[in-house]
């Protein structure tokens, strides 16, 4: 790229969009941003020389755009925003799921490919601690054959989680990927088969929101996995989120519970308690932007980046509710 940054569009804020990552990012800024609260970027320091734009299409006309940054209103819409970005010679980066069918999925990569214009999901969790040690870990060799992974996500249920599931994907989608992720991406062995089961008990009329959800699966390599995810996640609990991940091998096993608090790698010849966890975790969209320079490449392939969201997107069309 010859530019002296990578310049980036915001579009929509319906999730965990960059925005304060950029106020002072020394290989990207934002430019320009559509469907973005004011208050998300009143105070950054180059506020006053952000475009807002009316539109995602004046997004797409602005030559002084290299990234788009999608966080879209409706999820369901962020597909086709993400190939319609792309054909417009602009790389993509999108909040989870980037598609909501396994159709979409595939023309999201297919264009990527065509167009040689880069797409990425928001797909860190692998790279942020503990979860990064935990990888580092099993990729070590220390716990030997992964042979049986369990996961939780729990968040708390409130008044903004939509009851349509186009506006945010819905628990499976927008949750349970993250949990397919620390199967995939830190246990480090893919799905090859998932059913899932949801239910809406306990919704108080929140429309068709599913508040808890569960995932058995098989692995490519013969072991088995399982997740559950849900909105139950009380207050008093202390943590916005409240994970477990538990990665049973031939050799031992390494856990992080307590939303990450406490964590433990055992083996068959020493118990070596909690992991050293002060390396910083690794922004996802740093390593994009790396790539974009030219600096570095991702640490996987599209295929292997976005088989969690093709896990889920599949599961979730055969879910079962009691």
């Amino acid at each position: 790229m010859k530019c002296e940054k990578i310049r980036v569009a915001a579009f929509g804020d319906n999730g965990h969009q960059i925005i304060s990552e950029l106020a002072d990012h020394p290989l990207a800024t934002l430019v320009a941003v559509s469907a973005v609260r004011e208050d998300r970027i009143a105070g950054l320091a180059n506020a006053a020389n952000i475009r807002r734009c009316e539109s995602f299409d004046d997004l797409l006309a602005d030559p002084d755009v290299d990234l788009i940054s999608l966080c879209s209103p409706r999820r369901r819409d962020q597909a086709h925003q993400a190939i319609a970005a792309l054909r417009a010679g602009k790389c993509v980066y999108a909040e989870k799921p980037c598609a909501m069918s396994e159709s979409d999925l595939d023309a999201i990569i297919e264009t990527s490919r065509r167009t040689g214009r880069l797409f990425h999901e928001m797909a860190g969790t692998a790279f942020d601690q503990p979860y990064l040690s935990m990888r580092q870990v099993v990729a070590s060799g220390q716990i030997g054959e992964v042979l049986q992974v369990l996961v939780q996500k729990s968040y708390p249920l409130h008044d903004r989680r939509p009851g349509d599931e186009d506006i945010d994907g819905g628990l499976l989608m927008q949750v349970g990927v993250h949990a397919v992720r620390m199967i995939e991406h830190v246990a480090g062995v893919r799905v090859a088969q998932a059913r899932a089961i949801e239910t809406m008990l306990g919704n108080g009329g929140r429309g068709r929101l599913r508040i808890a959800a569960g995932m058995q699966m098989t692995l490519e390599n013969g072991g088995i996995a399982s997740l559950i995810c849900n909105y139950l996640n009380p207050p008093t609990f202390g943590k916005w989120g409240n994970e477990m991940l538990r990665i049973f091998g031939t050799g031992g096993f390494v856990e992080s519970t307590d939303g990450g608090v406490r964590t433990r790698l055992v083996t068959s010849q020493k118990d070596f308690g909690p992991l050293n966890t002060d390396a910083p975790a690794i922004q996802y969209h740093d390593m994009f932007f790396d790539e974009m320079l030219g600096r570095s490449p991702m640490p996987m392939n599209l295929d292997a980046e976005l088989h969690p969201t093709r896990v889920v997107i599949r599961a979730k069309a055969s879910a079962c509710e009691p």
